[in-house]
Formats: C-alpha cells, structure tokens, sequence
C-alpha cells in the first residue's frame, strides 16, 4: 500500500529497476509509491550505484531497532499529550539525519542534530540522547564534540543535576553552517590562486585554477552577502 512501509519485495524491485537503468519516476510506479519515496530509500542507503536490498532491509530494522526513545507507539497511543504523533516525528527525524549524512555529515554527528532540532526545548543531556538514539554514550560524546566545535551547539551546565552537561543546539545554526562553508570557498579559492601563480597564468593549468580560484571567491562572497542580508532582515543577533 502506497502509505505503509516498503517491503523486502519494493526493495528488491528497486535494486532491479536501477540495475535496469530505470530512473526513480519509472521505479516509483512499478511499485505504486510516490517518487520521492523512493528517491529517499535510495538516498539513504548508498545511492543509486550502492544500493542493495539486503542491505537497505537490515539497515531499516537497525534504525527501527536503535531508537528505544522514540520508538513508534503501539496502535491507539500514536499521539503525544499535545496531539503530535511522536511515530512520524521519529521518522522525520531518521530521515532528517539521513539528508544530512546526504550532504557530508557523520551520521552519528547528524543523528544527534537531527535530534536536538525535532526537541522543544532544543535542549538534551548526554543521557537523553543515549536514550533516544539507542547508542553509546562514547558515541554521544565524539559527535557532540564535533558540532560543538564547528559551533552548532553549545555545552551549558544544568543548575539542577550538578555537574551534568546539557547539548544546546544554536538558533543560528544554519547562518553558522553557511558561513563555515563560505570560509571554506574562500580557502579553496587562496589555494587555487596560489596554484595558478605558481603554474603560470599563460599555461593551461593555470588558467584553469586561476578561473576556479575566481569562481569560488564569487560564491563565497556571494553567500556571505545574502546570509547576512538575510540575518539584518529576520533581527537575529
């Protein structure tokens, strides 16, 4: 049925439409789902050239399996006391974490933002997001250190439970990220010109490096311009 969950047997024929060279749109009908269900299954399981059934069934049962705290209620308890269903919040949240590792991330580092930006309070302790995310707490405290010091998070103290240490996530978490990633164009971009001088500017390779060193200052500058463009408008401090 197009809403449950797909089946050993959707799996499988997602495999064999992308061996077949079938593209996502063609696939999604032969197994009557929307596109971009299968766009997700295959994204979070290696991508059109990795993807493998066997392997995306285990990989769904362990991710059912390691999320004791947000496990999907039995039937006719779905609904949290202020009416969400907490069963498609974990979902999104697994799903959230899978786009980001999409996009470069650690999973274990996505697995906890993911997890921190789908809570109230923005707010867990180790020991909660151990409970949450079915891991331990040695992973916990590798994948907190790193947002910590890309500056995603923040470490504070909880008053109440003495020394214990509370994970934050920073409001300005995406304005962080792109500006992290304009200073990396903006490096890139030093490099490349340092390549294209030491090459020579009349020879192929440099002038290669010298167009790539002036593409990407552009794009950095670019997007620092509109980041804090759009940080003035919203008011954020």
């Amino acid at each position: 049925m197009p809403g449950a969950r797909l089946s050993p047997q959707d799996r499988l024929a997602i495999a064999t439409g992308l061996a077949e060279g079938l593209d996502y749109a063609a696939i999604a009908r032969l197994i009557a789902r929307p596109t971009s269900t299968v766009t997700r299954e295959i994204a979070r399981n290696g991508g059109p050239g990795r993807y493998r059934a066997e392997t995306a069934q285990r990989a769904t049962a362990r991710r059912a399996r390691r999320r004791p705290g947000l496990a999907r209620p039995a039937q006719g308890a779905a609904a949290a006391p202020d009416g969400r269903d907490r069963a498609a919040i974990a979902d999104y949240a697994d799903r959230f974490a899978d786009l980001l590792v999409h996009l470069g991330l650690p999973r274990m580092v996505a697995r906890v933002l993911s997890c921190l930006y789908v809570t109230d309070s923005g707010s867990l302790s180790a020991a909660d997001l151990v409970q949450r995310l079915g891991v331990s707490p040695a992973s916990v405290s590798k994948a907190v250190g790193y947002l910590a010091d890309q500056g995603l998070i923040r470490r504070e103290r909880d008053g109440r439970h003495g020394r214990r240490e509370q994970y934050t996530i920073n409001g300005d978490v995406w304005y962080r990220s792109l500006l992290a990633s304009a200073q990396r164009n903006a490096l890139l971009a030093e490099f490349a010109r340092t390549g294209a001088d030491l090459l020579g500017a009349d020879t192929p390779a440099g002038q290669r490096l010298d167009t790539a060193a002036d593409f990407l200052a552009e794009i950095g500058a670019d997007l620092v311009r509109a980041v804090e463009r759009r940080r003035s408008a919203t008011g954020m401090s």
